[in-house]
């Protein structure tokens, strides 16, 4: 059936063309949006001024001596009239129109005996022929896979999809705008790297030709960012994409957007104090207000946040002194939860999924999670009068991380202990253990000023609007759909 239709409609098309009517033509007239033309419809009736309106028409009427249609564009809809009497080409547009296509009507605006607005089109055209069947505006496309396979389809008849990502740019650009305020310097820095590094997770690997060389695709931007702290920047952020070969789930994707950002003079502290200003605006402005549901608990954003000490709750929760806890102490306590492990597990790796497992699924209100061990983050300053606990704060909320930061790591000679140390869990099978960069060891060894940095991704987003993560993106990743 699908066949037999876009058959038909390549015959409209042929015909079209025969009639010397280009059915894509390269210019076309637009006196206004249509939500312009509603505001001032009144005004432009009385004044029987003369419009040409664009927009795909989505429903269509013919009575005979009578079209109706329903256009619409990216704005709003509005209803046009073809009369025989007094639209030219009439019979070719009646004969030739089909729903999906993409019309311009000029002609003047007037009430119908019902009251609806609508334009009266002296003449139309076809500006667009549509070759393929939407799907039923009314139902829509049920099947989610289909919906994200087919975003154009979604966007196109669904008008809430369509705004939550004009609602997702607010998202961003409130985090922008803030920053600039701030006195941020906005940066670009390279997607390609000889070493992957910032993060532990498994880089992509590609090839540059040109250099003959194999080059990864960057897991994160901050070794770059903290290189421009070095070069004399104080204040430097960038938005950018996000490469990592991990799993797919609700909260993950492999290709997104993060926000980092570098503040030479301050520690996690100060951080602490911008940070919850900061995305109690973002949430704001993203949302409409402070308190958003999510799964069904509301989440009372605006509220002052908590501040939770990592060893004090893995204490409480789990009974395990991470002070003194050994790598068997964790692997028993991991057993004793049902957690599955790998045996290449290093101590640091299995706190963390000890944490993710059994403590932070409670965290649902937003929290400052504070100073967790050494073992787990290589690239934050150890906490002055407890060597095994480094100075970072993670943004939890709704059981998950939102956000991540600490007072960065300076000493060139702990950094390297430290990336030694990932290099070694590597060779034992960590493929998430970071990579040692000699370039980023040496840097430091010329000087970085002491500097607080922070991360968020657009997890944050899909949080907030209650969404799957990669239903909140345009076109995320999918397996290769069989023919």
């Amino acid at each position: 059936m699908r066949d037999d239709i876009i058959q038909e409609r390549k015959k409209k098309l042929e015909a079209l063309r025969a009639a010397g009517v280009d059915p894509y033509p390269t210019r076309v007239k637009r006196s206004a949006s249509l939500d312009v033309v509603c505001r001032h419809f009144s005004e432009w009736a009385h004044q029987e001024k003369n419009l040409s309106l664009v927009g795909r028409v989505w429903g269509m009427r013919d009575q005979g001596n009578l079209i109706f249609l329903d256009i619409a564009d990216g704005t709003g809809m509005l209803q046009g009239v073809l009369k025989k009497d007094n639209c030219r080409d009439f019979q070719m547009l009646k004969d030739c129109i089909d729903i999906g296509d993409f019309v311009e009507l000029s002609g003047v605006l007037f009430l119908t005996k019902r009251g609806e607005q609508s334009i009266e089109a002296h003449t139309a055209r076809i500006i667009t022929k549509s070759l393929r069947p939407l799907p039923s505006a009314f139902y829509g496309i049920e099947d989610i896979e289909t919906r994200l396979r087919k975003r154009y389809l979604d966007l196109a008849l669904h008008k809430e999809v369509r705004d939550l990502f004009i609602k997702k740019e607010v998202f961003w650009h409130t985090f922008r705008d803030m920053l600039r305020k701030k006195g941020f310097l906005e940066v670009e820095t390279p997607v390609l790297e000889p070493t992957p590094g910032g993060a532990e997770a498994e880089p992509f690997v590609t090839h540059h030709n040109a250099l003959d060389t194999d080059f990864y695709l960057r897991i994160s931007p901050e070794l770059s960012l903290k290189r421009l702290l070095v070069g004399g920047y104080e204040k430097v952020f960038e938005i950018g994409r996000i490469f990592r070969n991990e799993g797919i789930d609700a909260e993950h994707l492999q290709d997104y957007t993060q926000l980092e950002f570098y503040w030479a003079y301050v520690d996690y502290r100060d951080l602490m104090k911008f940070l919850e200003a900061m995305y109690k605006s973002v949430v704001q402005a993203t949302m409409g207000t402070l308190d958003t549901l999510w799964h069904g608990h509301t989440i009372h954003w605006g509220k002052k946040w908590d501040v939770v000490e990592y060893f004090s709750i893995v204490q409480e929760k789990i009974g395990l002194d991470l002070h003194t806890a050994t790598i068997d102490d964790l692997r028993a306590k991991a057993a004793e939860y049902g957690i599955g492990l790998e045996d290449h597990m290093g101590r640091g790796r299995l706190i963390d999924v000890l944490f993710k497992k059994c403590i932070r699924p409670e965290l649902v209100q937003p929290t400052f999670l504070i100073d967790p061990p050494v073992d787990i983050e290589p690239l934050a300053k150890r906490k002055p009068g407890d060597e095994q606990k480094v100075e970072r704060v993670q943004i939890v909320a709704c059981g998950t991380e939102l956000g991540k930061g600490f007072s960065e790591l300076n000493d060139p000679l702990d950094q390297r202990r430290r990336f030694e140390e990932q290099m070694n869990l590597r060779k034992q099978g960590d493929k998430e253990a970071q990579y040692f960069d000699e370039d980023f060891v040496e840097a430091l060894a010329y000087g970085m000023p002491p500097a607080a940095g922070f991360g968020v991704s657009e997890r944050l987003f899909s949080i907030l609007v209650d969404k799957p993560v990669r239903e909140t993106v345009f076109f995320p990743l999918m397996r290769r759909k069989e023919n």
